[in-house]
Protein backbone atom coordinates (compact mmCIF):
# COMPACT_ATOMS: atom_id res chain seq x y z
CA UNK A 1 0.00 0.00 0.00
CA UNK A 2 1.04 3.31 -0.88
CA UNK A 3 0.79 6.62 0.85
CA UNK A 4 -0.66 9.93 -0.90
CA UNK A 5 1.91 12.59 -1.08
CA UNK A 6 1.25 16.19 0.56
CA UNK A 7 -1.14 18.32 -1.41
CA UNK A 8 -0.63 21.87 -2.17
CA UNK A 9 -2.46 24.60 -0.46
CA UNK A 10 -4.35 25.99 -3.96
CA UNK A 11 -4.98 22.29 -4.78
CA UNK A 12 -7.42 22.42 -1.93
CA UNK A 13 -9.56 25.19 -2.41
CA UNK A 14 -11.36 23.16 -5.83
CA UNK A 15 -14.18 20.98 -4.90
CA UNK A 16 -12.96 18.56 -7.18
CA UNK A 17 -15.17 15.92 -6.35
CA UNK A 18 -18.67 18.11 -6.55
CA UNK A 19 -17.27 18.89 -10.46
CA UNK A 20 -17.19 15.39 -11.40
CA UNK A 21 -20.54 14.76 -9.56
CA UNK A 22 -21.66 17.68 -11.87
CA UNK A 23 -20.15 15.95 -14.59
CA UNK A 24 -21.18 12.41 -13.90
CA UNK A 25 -25.00 13.94 -13.82
CA UNK A 26 -24.17 14.74 -17.57
CA UNK A 27 -22.09 12.24 -18.97
CA UNK A 28 -23.14 8.83 -17.02
CA UNK A 29 -24.66 6.63 -19.29
CA UNK A 30 -26.94 4.81 -16.63
CA UNK A 31 -28.60 8.51 -16.03
CA UNK A 32 -30.72 9.97 -18.29
CA UNK A 33 -30.60 13.75 -20.03
CA UNK A 34 -31.63 16.09 -17.74
CA UNK A 35 -35.36 17.70 -18.18
CA UNK A 36 -35.51 20.56 -20.32
CA UNK A 37 -36.15 22.72 -17.25
CA UNK A 38 -32.86 21.36 -15.58
CA UNK A 39 -30.46 21.32 -18.21
CA UNK A 40 -30.00 25.28 -18.15
CA UNK A 41 -29.70 24.83 -14.45
CA UNK A 42 -26.64 22.05 -14.65
CA UNK A 43 -25.68 24.24 -17.83
CA UNK A 44 -24.94 27.00 -15.39
CA UNK A 45 -23.24 24.78 -12.95
CA UNK A 46 -20.75 23.57 -15.29
CA UNK A 47 -20.38 26.88 -16.57
CA UNK A 48 -19.31 27.79 -12.82
CA UNK A 49 -17.03 25.27 -11.93
CA UNK A 50 -15.35 25.84 -15.82
CA UNK A 51 -14.50 28.85 -14.74
CA UNK A 52 -12.86 28.43 -11.26
CA UNK A 53 -10.66 25.48 -12.68
CA UNK A 54 -9.48 27.57 -15.68
CA UNK A 55 -6.99 29.94 -13.62
CA UNK A 56 -5.94 27.67 -11.40
CA UNK A 57 -4.81 24.95 -14.26
CA UNK A 58 -3.32 27.58 -16.39
CA UNK A 59 -1.59 28.64 -12.90
CA UNK A 60 -0.25 25.10 -12.20
CA UNK A 61 0.46 24.69 -16.11
CA UNK A 62 2.75 27.88 -15.79
CA UNK A 63 4.60 27.42 -13.24
CA UNK A 64 6.10 23.88 -14.92
CA UNK A 65 9.58 24.18 -17.38
CA UNK A 66 8.88 25.50 -20.88
CA UNK A 67 9.88 22.18 -22.24
CA UNK A 68 6.92 20.14 -20.12
CA UNK A 69 4.65 18.16 -22.00
CA UNK A 70 1.75 18.27 -19.44
CA UNK A 71 2.43 22.04 -19.45
CA UNK A 72 1.58 22.04 -22.97
CA UNK A 73 -1.39 19.53 -23.23
CA UNK A 74 -3.32 21.39 -19.83
CA UNK A 75 -2.99 24.78 -21.82
CA UNK A 76 -4.24 23.54 -24.66
CA UNK A 77 -7.25 22.18 -22.70
CA UNK A 78 -7.14 25.59 -20.93
CA UNK A 79 -7.65 27.12 -24.66
CA UNK A 80 -10.42 25.00 -25.52
CA UNK A 81 -11.79 25.33 -22.52
CA UNK A 82 -12.39 28.97 -23.17
CA UNK A 83 -13.32 28.48 -26.48
CA UNK A 84 -16.47 26.38 -25.61
CA UNK A 85 -17.33 28.48 -22.76
CA UNK A 86 -18.03 31.86 -25.45
CA UNK A 87 -19.45 29.52 -28.00
CA UNK A 88 -23.19 29.85 -28.89
CA UNK A 89 -25.97 27.39 -28.67
CA UNK A 90 -28.39 26.90 -31.45
CA UNK A 91 -31.91 26.53 -31.17
CA UNK A 92 -33.86 23.36 -29.85
CA UNK A 93 -33.13 21.09 -26.92
CA UNK A 94 -31.15 18.87 -28.40
CA UNK A 95 -28.76 21.33 -29.67
CA UNK A 96 -28.37 22.27 -25.94
CA UNK A 97 -28.40 18.77 -24.18
CA UNK A 98 -25.08 18.35 -27.43
CA UNK A 99 -23.63 21.78 -25.79
CA UNK A 100 -23.82 20.71 -22.38
CA UNK A 101 -22.21 17.48 -22.75
CA UNK A 102 -19.21 19.01 -24.50
CA UNK A 103 -19.02 21.20 -21.42
CA UNK A 104 -19.13 18.42 -19.26
CA UNK A 105 -16.65 16.60 -21.16
CA UNK A 106 -13.81 20.15 -21.12
CA UNK A 107 -14.95 19.80 -17.35
CA UNK A 108 -13.41 16.51 -17.01
CA UNK A 109 -10.21 16.96 -18.96
CA UNK A 110 -9.63 20.21 -16.96
CA UNK A 111 -10.06 18.18 -13.64
CA UNK A 112 -7.83 15.54 -14.74
CA UNK A 113 -5.45 18.10 -15.99
CA UNK A 114 -5.48 19.75 -12.67
CA UNK A 115 -5.08 16.52 -10.81
CA UNK A 116 -2.45 15.33 -12.23
CA UNK A 117 -0.07 18.96 -12.48
CA UNK A 118 -1.01 19.62 -8.87
CA UNK A 119 -0.65 15.76 -7.43
CA UNK A 120 -4.36 15.73 -5.93
CA UNK A 121 -6.04 12.35 -6.85
CA UNK A 122 -9.72 11.18 -6.03
CA UNK A 123 -10.82 8.00 -5.20
CA UNK A 124 -11.77 6.42 -8.45
CA UNK A 125 -14.42 4.22 -6.29
CA UNK A 126 -15.92 6.61 -3.53
CA UNK A 127 -14.58 10.08 -5.27
CA UNK A 128 -13.07 11.47 -2.29
CA UNK A 129 -10.12 12.90 -2.17
CA UNK A 130 -7.07 10.81 -1.41
CA UNK A 131 -5.16 12.63 1.46
CA UNK A 132 -1.76 12.77 2.70
CA UNK A 133 -1.03 9.58 5.08
CA UNK A 134 -4.13 7.40 4.22
CA UNK A 135 -4.01 4.42 2.76
CA UNK A 136 -4.48 3.59 -0.97
CA UNK A 137 -4.44 0.70 -3.52
CA UNK A 138 -3.79 1.20 -7.47
CA UNK A 139 -7.03 0.65 -9.41
CA UNK A 140 -7.62 -0.25 -13.07
CA UNK A 141 -11.10 -1.52 -14.27
CA UNK A 142 -11.76 -2.02 -17.89
CA UNK A 143 -15.10 -2.59 -19.24
CA UNK A 144 -16.34 -6.14 -20.48
CA UNK A 145 -16.44 -4.03 -23.77
CA UNK A 146 -12.79 -4.38 -23.83
CA UNK A 147 -12.85 -0.07 -23.31
CA UNK A 148 -10.42 0.74 -20.72
CA UNK A 149 -12.10 2.83 -17.51
CA UNK A 150 -9.51 5.43 -15.92
CA UNK A 151 -6.48 3.79 -13.95
CA UNK A 152 -5.54 5.46 -10.49
CA UNK A 153 -5.85 4.74 -6.81
CA UNK A 154 -8.74 3.74 -4.79
CA UNK A 155 -8.76 3.89 -0.55
CA UNK A 156 -7.90 1.07 1.31
CA UNK A 157 -11.31 1.12 2.95
CA UNK A 158 -12.64 1.15 -0.59
CA UNK A 159 -10.90 -2.16 -2.26
CA UNK A 160 -13.75 -4.55 -1.81
CA UNK A 161 -16.90 -2.17 -2.23
CA UNK A 162 -19.23 -3.18 -4.88
CA UNK A 163 -19.17 -0.86 -7.81
CA UNK A 164 -21.14 -0.15 -10.76
CA UNK A 165 -19.35 0.99 -13.90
Amino acid sequence: MNRVPSATSAAQSLDIDTMRHSISRLLSPDAPPPASEELGVWEVLVRGHMQLIIPEVERAALARGLDDVPRYCALACVGEARGKLRATVGAGAERAVVHACRLARCLAALCDHYEALTGVTTCLACHEPLRNGEETLPYDHSRPSGAATRAGRIHARCANTVRRH
